[in-house]
């Protein structure tokens, strides 16, 4: 059996976590595109029951996204100000671990 005794992806650089950092700012923007598109739905009264039935699930998806993207957010912007992985990470993950509290509480 082989053990590693290295890291096996070398460290991203600057350059690398400000691309990733952009991208998921970019994103966001996609995501409340969705949103706004979704509620544009709700709102029309052409728009058949379950058309606006399928609207509220899509919205409950569109928060749970919105969370999600907020944390790896929140992960990039920690990078870019020079915390490690394993520090950014935890802060992630105890933002998603409040998202899912509140979302239980709902």
């Amino acid at each position: 059996m082989k053990f590693y005794s290295k890291i096996k992806h070398d460290p991203l650089t600057e350059k690398e976590i400000l691309e990733r950092q952009k991208d998921i700012k970019d994103e966001m923007k996609e995501v409340f595109e969705w949103k706004k598109e979704e509620e544009e739905k709700l709102k029309d009264p052409n728009a058949s029951p379950q058309k606006k039935s399928a609207a509220k699930r899509a919205l409950k998806k569109v928060a749970w996204r919105i969370n999600t993207v907020k944390g790896q957010i929140l992960y990039w912007d920690l990078r870019v100000k020079g915390q490690s992985h394993f520090r950014a990470s935890l802060e992630m993950n105890e933002y998603w671990a409040k998202c899912k509290e509140k979302a239980a509480r709902d």
